[in-house]
């Protein structure tokens, strides 16, 4: 649930860790091995096999979205990254879902700015916009620049004064 998946199989082997043996730490592991691997799939496969752990209890089903989603966008940022315009079904069958449980994750995620871009319905594709980077010396120099203004101005204005 915090990105520390590979911390699971120390706590297993700790000296506590086998009394807690059985299907509730299997399903644990089972995610925890998915979420080190980057891998939906197998998470998917870890929370329907596990089903019965994660549904009866409300506070492990809560939980356990939180990291489907991240794990999703991770794998998203990944699959889109080297694109500028790519096709949402060939990131969907990339990623092995539906196409439209993908395309309403990358609307979620143009909206909430964590990537600039826009879904082109009509072609069924993802046009992404790298914003370049602004340099930090720009901002500075338009500063020093006017500063030298300033300083240009004021010395007319004696010069003016002293030939007056």
């Amino acid at each position: 649930m915090v990105n520390l998946a590979d911390d699971v199989s120390g706590l297993i082997s700790s000296k506590r860790g086998p009394q807690y043996v059985g299907p509730d730490l299997d399903a644990i592991r089972a995610v925890a091995n998915a979420h080190s691997k980057h891998s939906l799939k197998l998470f998917k496969t870890a929370l329907s096999d596990f089903r019965a752990q994660f549904e009866e209890d409300p506070i492990l089903h809560k939980h356990f979205s939180s990291p489907y989603d991240t794990l999703l966008e991770q794998n998203l940022c990944r699959l889109i990254e080297p694109f500028s315009r790519v096709e949402i079904a060939h990131i969907a069958e990339l990623i092995e879902l539906p196409v439209d449980h993908v395309e309403k994750k990358l609307s979620r995620k143009i909206l909430d700015k964590k990537f600039a871009g826009t879904l082109d319905q009509g072609a069924g594709c993802l046009i992404i916009f790298y914003d370049p980077k602004t340099d930090a010396i720009y901002p500075s120099t338009l500063e020093t620049i006017s500063n030298i203004g300033k300083v240009v101005d004021s010395l007319y204005v004696r010069s003016t004064k002293i030939m007056a």
